[in-house]
């Protein structure tokens, strides 16, 4: 790398393109951009740049490794393996790399033979852990001594959630505890419970003296998390929370994030709200760490009902103003709805590869069951990126599309929305107002992996539409490495 600071990329790439365009024919530098470009999330071009340094040199083995790195990346596991055999032509001794193809193969073999058992099975997750409930198959041993839920006052024979369950739960997880299994089906289910009633795109209406946080990205960043809530305060009937998803991966207390996500949804439906991020989806938490994390504390069956679930999750959430706005808010260029006040548009990813897609084709996606793919209105609700060009272009990911400034205003003003509010990239202050005001970034989980030295931030919305944006830094946490459950010893590889 060139003299930069450490975690930098975004200077690192711009040196490595100043270079590149000085010397084009030098495979080093486009290796070096491609790894540069890995860590800011930008698969798609880094695997680009990878191919291109393959090319004016086909015995860089390195090139072959970053390129590989990027296919994991992007869930292109049978090209990352057929990289890592072209890195052993060239070096049959790099054990390092011929351990990873393995765990690359035993990870691809376990995804085919997961979904050949899926398809097999008559029962979702949902309804076989409550079958498994009711036989009796999950009770709470006496040796159990953490939080304890209590019975529901109306029905003896079920369980019900209070803050200071909640609270005990909060407390357990800092002691480095997990809790016991069945509480946690509970928990899911009881979250379950509500998604399933929102549509794909939940309409949140702020009355008068009502806020709502918006919080992005959080990545299992458990302690980040708790700080964060202790900045926003608990959901409640003036205050709301809309959690914009990817509360799981990459951090190694994704459960403890999740659960407490869920807690709060169960506890207050009308307060707390969800929506799905790209890593709340099954080849993502394969990958990623989050899988390997629910096998390894709560086993199997757990892992399968958060799969399921997050199938639930809704997809968007439309948050409107019940006031007009503030005369001196206003410009010539403010849209808003068709009642004449202020509302937001928020998807964990963004906007669409074609123009004509309505607010009313966003409610009728059938998402519960489904897993987003690589293509289509749900993929694209929770991978595309915003880009400062005009016009549409190829996913700096390698998954969805980029849209520009163009895009955005055409699609706000077709459907009367004064805003985007998206997550999904690390901004390094928290946020960034792009797009001429129309679409922000919002990311909530600071010094991201332990490596980005980024704030985190979150965005107030009050009833008149106004928005407000608060930062916070990164809390201290236990020695725990990023992705430290992700199977097969593939976590440096995804870092």
């Amino acid at each position: 790398m060139m003299d930069t600071d450490a975690h930098d990329y975004t200077t690192a790439i711009q040196l490595y393109t100043e270079a590149i365009e000085k010397n084009p024919n030098e495979p080093t530098l486009w290796c070096n951009r491609a790894y540069a470009r890995m860590k800011l999330e930008e698969f798609g071009y880094a695997l680009s740049d990878a191919s291109q340094a393959i090319t004016l040199d086909p015995s860089y083995a390195k090139a072959y490794y970053r390129r590989a790195t990027c296919y994991l990346q992007i869930l292109k596991h049978a090209s990352a393996i057929g990289d890592f055999k072209k890195v052993l032509a060239l070096e049959p001794k790099n054990e390092v790399v011929r351990g990873q193809m393995v765990s690359t193969q035993k990870l691809l073999r376990r995804i085919e033979f997961e979904k050949a058992i899926e398809m097999e099975e008559e029962k979702s997750a949902v309804e076989r852990c409550r079958e498994i409930i009711a036989e009796g198959g999950c009770f709470v041993d006496t040796s159990y001594t953490g939080p304890v839920l209590p019975n529901d006052p109306n029905d003896s024979s079920k369980y019900t959630i209070t803050p200071a369950f909640i609270q005990s739960m909060i407390d357990w997880f800092k002691q480095g505890k997990t809790l016991h299994r069945r509480y946690v089906w509970e928990i899911v289910l009881g979250a379950y419970e509500y998604f399933v009633q929102e549509g794909s795109l939940v309409d949140v209406e702020l009355g008068d003296g009502v806020t709502c946080d918006v919080i992005g990205d959080v990545h299992g960043q458990f302690y980040d998390m708790l700080h964060l809530y202790g900045l926003t305060g608990e959901p409640g009937e003036k205050h709301y929370v809309l959690m914009n998803g990817d509360l799981v991966d990459r951090g190694s207390w994704s459960v403890e994030v999740i659960l407490v996500a869920f807690a709060y949804k169960w506890l207050y439906p009308k307060y707390m709200f969800i929506n799905r991020g790209n890593h709340e989806a099954k080849d993502m938490n394969s990958t990623y760490g989050f899988e390997g994390e629910v096998k390894h504390k709560h086993g199997d069956q757990t892992y399968k009902l958060f799969a399921y679930v997050f199938t639930a999750l809704p997809l968007s959430t439309l948050i409107t103003a019940s006031q007009p706005p503030l005369p001196k808010s206003l410009t010539p260029n403010t849209i808003l709805s068709p009642t004449g006040t202020k509302r937001y548009f928020v998807v964990h990813g963004g906007l669409f590869s074609k123009d004509d897609v309505t607010l009313d084709d966003i409610r009728n996606i059938n998402r519960i069951g489904k897993q987003p793919g690589q293509s289509g209105l749900m993929c694209e609700l929770l991978w595309t990126d915003p880009q400062s060009m005009p016009g549409r272009g190829p996913s700096k990911r390698g998954v969805g599309i980029a849209y520009g400034p163009d895009v955005t205003k055409k699609w706000c003003m077709a459907n009367g929305v004064t805003g985007v509010i998206r997550s999904h990239e690390v901004r390094q202050e928290g946020y960034e107002v792009e797009h001429e005001g129309l679409c922000t970034t919002v990311f909530s989980a600071p010094n991201y992996v332990d490596q980005a030295g980024n704030k985190g931030a979150y965005i107030r919305i009050d009833w008149r539409g106004e928005q407000e944006y608060f930062q916070f830094d990164a809390s201290p946490h236990p020695q725990m490495k990023p992705m430290a459950y992700v199977q097969g010893g593939l976590g440096s590889l995804m870092m």
